[in-house]
């Protein structure tokens, strides 16, 4: 029996007001956002992003109560950073979490990858001429 294919992913909370800037600063080295609500692999992705949301809230017992209202987002790694089936290297690794120290106060996550479905990235479609 095969394992379903998996991909490696940091979840965070992000204050919505620095949303916009995390995603266009992650998209320059070739890191992807996914806001868990409307990511395309969630079946009730608003549900599944109130749980997440919940869920990592409540097990830091008051530290993280200021983000209860932020978004859970799926932060995972473009092909720049991939090779073939081999594990991410530790340079796909210190960049997210450098980039994430850069959001400090608006950005709350812990230390680790978890694994998800396999996100569907959409091919840029270039015109010839």
């Amino acid at each position: 029996m095969r394992r379903a294919p998996r991909e490696n992913v940091a979840t965070v909370l992000v204050d919505p007001a620095v949303l916009p800037g995390l995603e266009l600063a992650m998209m320059e080295v070739d890191l992807r956002v996914w806001p868990v609500a409307t990511a395309p692999i969630a079946v009730d992705g608003r549900r599944q992003a109130f749980q997440i949301r919940r869920r990592l809230v409540e097990q830091h017992r008051g530290a993280w109560d200021r983000a209860a209202g932020w978004v859970p987002v799926w932060v995972t790694f473009g092909e720049r950073w991939r090779c073939g089936d081999e594990p991410l290297p530790w340079a796909a690794h210190q960049a997210l979490w450098t980039l994430l120290a850069e959001y400090d106060g608006h950005v709350l996550f812990r230390k680790r990858l978890g694994a998800i479905a396999p996100l569907p990235v959409p091919e840029e479609r270039r015109r010839a001429g």
